[in-house]
């Protein structure tokens, strides 16, 4: 397991580390600052012991990495980066089929944190994203997944290709985004299946598309060719969200 300290920004964000009984270290509270959602961390702060210090919007300026706290900054005090096995103990353990998010190379950290929120709402059960070449679980992807970083576990992987050679023997399908694909309404998104999702410029790797088992495009009619990644993220999930719930699985 991987632990690192690292800041966590934004009102939603702190609340819901606090709910998901996140260890926070200490926690900076704009001075002066007394409304409803800053009351509700407050008490939190006080019912698991964090320190708090009231300080100056400038002071927080420095101390923010997004540049948007909210006049909340909280430290935590440990991430824990998952494994790939305890996310399909996590499906096991409901009885459904394992449903995954593997992230190519995203190196945008509000993308990582939009397709994290994204993968909690739809029911996936975790997100794999590779060590090298790709954006980490920094305060700028917390604060942009809205706390869902602490209900979606999240695995690290030193190779995705070898991490989907291990997922097939599984049983997972690899279904992976691409404007050349199959559209999308016309795949079976339903059984075990990991959504592959590509960098933001170049898409999915050829590596990682020759282990895909599928390719799906999204229906486009505008004069652009291309989604950000993790609008299209968001859309294929819903697809297959939309067919699982058709057939009693979600």
């Amino acid at each position: 397991m991987r632990y690192q300290e690292y800041t966590i920004e934004g009102r939603n964000a702190v609340l819901e580390a606090y709910r998901a009984d996140q260890p926070i270290d200490r926690l900076f509270l704009l001075d002066g600052c007394q409304d409803g959602p800053v009351a509700t961390i407050r008490r939190e702060a006080r019912k698991k012991g964090t320190p708090v210090r009231f300080v100056t919007r400038e002071r927080l300026d420095q101390l923010s990495e997004t540049g948007k706290h909210q006049g909340v900054i909280a430290y935590a005090a440990a991430y824990e980066y998952a494994e790939v096995e305890e996310i399909l103990d996590a499906a096991r353990q409901k009885g459904e089929a394992p449903f995954l998010f593997l992230l190519d190379n995203i190196e945008d950290p509000h993308n990582l944190g939009a397709i994290i929120r994204t993968a909690n709402l739809a029911g996936a059960h975790g997100v794999i994203i590779p060590k090298n070449r790709a954006v980490g679980l920094t305060a700028a992807a917390a604060k942009a997944s809205a706390g869902a970083v602490y209900h979606t576990p999240v695995a690290r992987v030193t190779n995705l290709v070898n991490t989907m050679e291990t997922l097939k023997k599984e049983g997972l399908w690899f279904v992976c985004a691409d404007m050349k694909g199959t559209v999308m309404y016309d795949l079976d998104l339903k059984g075990p299946i990991g959504l592959v999702i590509g960098n933001e410029g170049s898409g999915v790797g050829r590596l990682v598309r020759e282990k895909c088992d599928m390719a799906a495009s999204i229906p486009m009619k505008g004069d652009i060719d291309s989604l950000n990644a993790s609008v299209a993220a968001g859309i294929l999930a819903y697809e297959a969200v939309r067919q699982r719930r058709a057939a009693g699985v979600f």
